[in-house]
């Protein structure tokens, strides 16, 4: 009869962090950054129909990496969370910090409880009415939570795209200017420079001038277009300046 096999609780832990790290890096990168208008998502995904960029509420988006189906539960029992708060209460209730430490407690049971962790990072991002009152926050796969600062980068290999940030990142940029310094981050993804087509990139906003609902998604020509003006900034001058379409929907 063969003995129970003992593995220390930190060996444990360590082994689902393991798991759950692998399982993420195979995907593509995402990032949230403001400027001028309020909050850009940018995600690197061919799909048009498995989204890693949502609306959850009003002024609250979320992004997503790692596996499709377990972040997609999140999404949905964030959108039912806000729903019944902002029919019970008010829709100014629901907030991205809330929305934040549900998913970081449901993360942090599943990863504490399960055999096998859940292979997400995720990201709530709320856009305020001034730029000091956005909200960014990163969840882990672990459930620990992070409020970041004007951008983040999440995914396959995040650690490379948050240097391009890091060095490219202004606050006040226009959308065409930041959805450049966005796609050029996620273009060296695992440290290697590759050229991102709109077909390649999933890209959203939380538009602070905008009553009510403030996501939107940029697709199709306006997509184009704002890649193109951002490439034309980029080789010209750095202040090269806004233009007010940059504010307009198509």
């Amino acid at each position: 009869m063969s003995m129970p096999f003992y593995v220390a609780p930190e060996q444990q832990m360590k082994d689902k962090a393991d798991y759950a790290r692998k399982g993420i890096a195979r995907g593509r990168s995402a990032v949230v950054l403001q400027y001028e208008g309020g909050i850009l998502l940018v995600a690197d995904n061919m799909s048009r129909t498995l989204h890693k960029i949502s609306e959850l509420y009003d002024r609250l988006a979320f992004v997503a990496v790692g596996r499709y189906p377990e972040f997609e539960n999140l999404r949905l029992m964030g959108v039912r969370f806000a729903d019944v708060r902002g029919y019970q209460y008010d829709r100014k209730d629901v907030s991205g910090r809330q929305l934040a430490n549900i998913y970081a407690q449901t993360l942090g049971t599943v990863f504490s409880e399960s055999l096998k962790p859940w292979e997400v990072e995720i990201v709530v991002a709320e856009v305020g009415d001034t730029a000091d009152e956005d909200e960014i926050y990163r969840i882990t796969f672990d459930g620990s939570i992070v409020d970041e600062q004007g951008f983040v980068a999440v995914g396959g290999s995040s650690e490379h795209v948050s240097e391009q940030l890091k060095d490219r990142f202004v606050a006040d940029a226009s959308l065409s200017a930041a959805l450049n310094t966005a796609t050029r981050a996620l273009a060296h993804e695992n440290g290697e420079e590759r050229e991102l087509e709109a077909t390649n990139l999933e890209v959203a906003v939380l538009e602070r001038a905008r009553s009510h609902r403030k996501f939107r998604r940029i697709q199709g020509r306006r997509l184009i277009s704002l890649l193109e003006e951002g490439k034309g900034q980029s080789s010209s001058t750095p202040d090269s300046g806004t233009t007010g379409e940059d504010r307009t929907d198509e």
